[in-house]
């Protein structure tokens, strides 16, 4: 178990119980990090609001991260609640409309091509942005970001998701170097197939899953607490020095040709 005794950490994305987010939160509690959470409408904010005082946790708050100005309110939210520091960010935040992982890549819209990329990837940006100073303030800090094999190689029917992921990836590098000097550290872990909230909008969901299954060198799933022990590592000290990575949970299906 990592020791985030005295740790704080801002936790955006969780949806559920089953949410990776809430597996990686579940992580930082049980090491003694204090925690913040933020919501995205009032359809969840009670069974985030559950979840988070599980955990004892010390702010929720609704944060849209399409609008800078939320943002910023958000992160001064944090900053209010942990003393003007921040030590943690975890950013598992992503979206496409559901009719755009159907059918063909080639008939996405545009408007609904930049909303995937404005909140999968440049919320990314937007949210690193507005922790630098409350990171650099605690001596450096760690974010990690959820990505998948979609932004590498075409996988049918996550079309513009696969898009905003390989941006998502891109950024990942060029925010570590940026912040680098700061002694804030950038990375992403890339999943293999896991049921969340959001996974259920992926048409042929289960195809994945079982073909991870058979040609994975492992020949079995992973569950959101694999994800949580992986993010867990990075964002602890033990990762001091791994910035700009992507690590992979996913059974080593991505080592695989075919």
């Amino acid at each position: 178990m990592a020791d985030f005794s005295g740790k704080r950490a801002l936790v955006l994305g969780v949806a559920n119980k089953r949410s990776i987010a809430w597996a990686i939160a579940q992580q930082l509690a049980a090491g003694g990090a204090r925690l913040a959470f933020t919501y995205q409408g009032e359809r969840i904010e009670e069974t985030v609001r559950e979840l988070a005082g599980s955990v004892s946790g010390e702010l929720v708050t609704e944060c849209d991260v399409r609008s800078d100005d939320d943002i910023a309110r958000v992160f001064a939210e944090a900053g209010e609640t942990f003393g003007g520091e921040l030590d943690i960010l975890v950013h598992s935040v992503a979206f496409a409309a559901a009719e755009d992982l159907e059918g063909r890549f080639t008939d996405t819209p545009r408007e609904r091509f930049w909303l995937a990329l404005d909140i999968s990837a440049y919320s990314l940006v937007a949210c690193a942005r507005a922790a630098e100073p409350l990171m650099e303030k605690a001596g450096g800090g760690s974010i990690v970001t959820m990505t998948y094999l979609g932004g590498e190689r075409a996988v049918p029917h996550y079309n513009v998701m696969g898009v905003a992921k390989a941006t998502l990836d891109s950024s990942v590098k060029y925010l570590a170097w940026d912040l680098g000097r700061k002694n804030i550290r950038v990375n992403a872990i890339s999943a293999g197939p896991v049921r969340t909230l959001a996974a259920r909008s992926i048409a042929g969901f289960t195809t994945m899953e079982d073909i991870v299954e058979e040609r994975a060198p492992l020949r079995r799933h992973v569950s959101a607490d694999d994800v949580g022990a992986a993010a867990a590592y990075l964002l602890s000290d033990a990762a001091r020095n791994v910035t700009a990575t992507t690590l992979y949970v996913d059974s080593g299906y991505h080592a695989m040709g075919m």
